[in-house]
């Protein structure tokens, strides 16, 4: 990672709402020359941490659903940091510090929670039809 990529991740705290330029992976066609292979991209949403065991993403919550206090299940995408070319802060602390707390709780939790099993209403006959 370069340094100046490595400083606009300094920069950042959860709940900034940023822009990510990255490059996807091809997805095999060519249009044309089949010389460009990289899928230019940009995400927007709001950073909630830099997360990962062998290979570092950007997380980006971008659908935020609140069922109760503190409970959310969120939408989101993981940019692998090794293809990110630039982050730009369109919003700093666009979601408040604690609000952001809690998405990467809901995040590493992996999202909602399962909720019991809804009871269903069923047709119940007392007794027989007689004609």
């Amino acid at each position: 990672m370069n340094r100046s990529l490595r400083r606009q991740i300094e920069a950042l705290n959860s709940g900034d709402l940023i822009c990510v330029n990255w490059c996807d992976a091809s997805v095999g066609k060519s249009l044309g020359s089949g010389v460009a292979v990289d899928v230019p991209v940009k995400s927007w949403g709001v950073f909630i941490g830099v997360l990962g065991e062998k290979n570092k993403h950007i997380i980006l919550g971008q659908n935020n659903f609140c069922y109760a206090d503190g409970l959310y299940d969120i939408d989101y995408t993981a940019i692998p940091l090794a293809w990110t070319i630039n982050i730009t802060i369109i919003a700093k602390n666009h979601v408040q510090p604690e609000e952001a707390k809690q998405l990467l709780n809901s995040f590493l939790m992996g999202g909602g929670r399962k909720f019991p099993k809804r009871t269903r209403q069923q047709r119940i006959v007392n007794h027989e039809r007689l004609d």
